[in-house]
């Protein structure tokens, strides 16, 4: 291990799981800020709490709420907190994922033009849920928790 100029020993390299979840959790922080910058929200003028009556469309193509961006800041927020721990960033990775499976399968059956559409979600947002909650599930579950290495994942869990 690398010693500071104190001769403490320095900071261990992250295993890439937690690179991964801290990237993943700083994107969402970032969409969760812009979902307020109008510019990259268009129609930033019909922007709503929450509800299918909000107009306002993340870069043109996702529809969202100040409800749907709060949400976004919040994932992102828990998931640098829980990346500091490699059990953590699987289940960040992996329990986010499973939940964007569920989002979407949500958007999938809901009427868009009612009340159920609360956050609100059109077909860019479904489309976006589906591909996000297969990538996440698929970094946590087979990432590697070693530094360094590629190959084969291991164990969903972390090594005692």
């Amino acid at each position: 291990m690398a010693r500071d100029v104190r001769g403490r020993a320095g900071a261990r390299p992250r295993p890439p799981i937690q690179k991964v979840a801290l990237a993943v959790s700083a994107v969402f922080v970032l969409i969760g800020v812009l979902g307020f910058v109008p510019g990259f929200t268009t129609h930033y003028g019909d922007l709503r709490f929450a509800g299918h009556h909000s107009e306002a469309k993340l870069i043109g193509l996702f529809q969202v709420s100040i409800l749907h961006n709060l949400l976004h800041l919040l994932f992102g927020l828990v998931g640098l907190v829980l990346a500091r721990r490699i059990a953590g960033a699987r289940l960040f990775l992996a329990g986010g994922g499973a939940a964007y499976l569920g989002l979407w399968l949500y958007g999938f059956g809901i009427d868009r033009k009612t009340a159920a559409n609360f956050v609100p979600f059109n077909d860019a947002d479904n489309w976006l849920h589906l591909f996000l909650g297969f990538g996440m599930l698929a970094l946590g579950l087979l990432l590697n928790n070693e530094v360094g290495t590629g190959g084969r994942p291991d164990t969903p869990f972390d090594r005692p």
